[in-house]
C-alpha cells in the first residue's frame, strides 16, 4: 500500500461510512481527545470501529435522511473492524455552519478516498494501524440482519402456506412482536402454523 497513511483514526459506523462516501465534512471530538492527536493535520486512514449499537445507528441514519437526504446503508452492509479509506484532515474548528458539526470540536475533513476493506484493530486517538487477520472482523449482530434472517433456526416464512399471519388480529403479520427481537416471542398464529 504505497502512500497509504500509517496513522488512522477510529470512527463508529455509520459515521465512518459518511466520512468516506457521504461528504461528512467534520469528525466531532472532545477538546480532551484532540490533545492526544498529534500531529493534528494530514492524511489519515479511517478505521471503522467494531462497535455499533442499534440506537446510535438509527440516530445517525435518521439524521442523515431527515437533515441531509442521504440514504445510509443497512447496518449489516457497513464494514466494521478495519480500514475503509483515508481523508485529509486540514484543521480543527470549535464552530461551523456545516450540518455535520455537532462539537465541541470538529476535525475538518477533505478529499475522502475509499479503499478495499482491510481488517485492522482500532485504538483511541490517532494510532499506527496494521493489517490483521479477517477473523477479527465481527459478524453482524442479530439486530443488524434483515428481518427474514433473524428467524429462529428451522423456521422460515415461506414454509408456512397459506400464510396465517397476514390476518392475525394479535400480531397483524408481525409474529415476532415486542420491544426487541432478542426475546423471540412467537405469536400463536406462527406456533399453530408450524405444529
Amino acid at each position: 500500500m504505497p502512500d497509504f497513511p500509517e496513522l488512522a483514526i477510529s470512527v463508529r459506523q455509520p459515521w465512518a461510512w459518511a466520512l468516506i462516501h457521504a461528504g461528512k465534512t467534520h469528525e466531532n471530538r472532545s477538546a480532551g481527545a484532540l490533545k492526544w492527536m498529534v500531529p493534528l493535520t494530514g492524511r489519515r486512514a479511517i478505521h471503522a470501529s467494531k462497535g455499533m449499537t442499534r440506537e446510535k445507528y438509527e440516530e445517525a441514519r435518521d439524521f442523515m435522511a431527515s437533515e441531509l437526504g442521504i440514504v445510509c446503508p443497512a447496518p449489516a452492509d457497513l464494514k466494521r473492524g478495519g480500514i475503509i479509506g483515508s481523508v485529509m484532515i486540514t484543521g480543527v474548528v470549535n464552530r461551523s455552519e456545516s450540518p455535520w458539526f455537532f462539537g465541541p470540536r470538529g476535525l475538518v475533513i477533505e478529499d475522502p478516498q475509499p479503499c478495499d476493506f482491510i481488517p485492522s484493530a482500532g485504538a483511541l486517538g490517532y494510532f499506527k494501524w496494521k493489517p490483521a487477520d479477517a477473523s477479527i472482523v465481527p459478524p453482524p449482530a442479530r439486530w443488524m440482519l434483515p428481518a427474514t434472517d433473524r428467524l429462529p433456526q428451522g423456521l422460515q416464512f415461506d414454509m408456512i402456506w397459506p400464510d396465517p399471519r397476514a390476518d392475525c388480529p394479535t400480531c397483524k403479520g408481525n409474529p415476532y412482536w415486542g420491544k426487541t427481537l432478542s426475546s423471540w416471542e412467537r405469536c400463536a398464529c406462527v406456533k399453530k402454523a408450524v405444529q
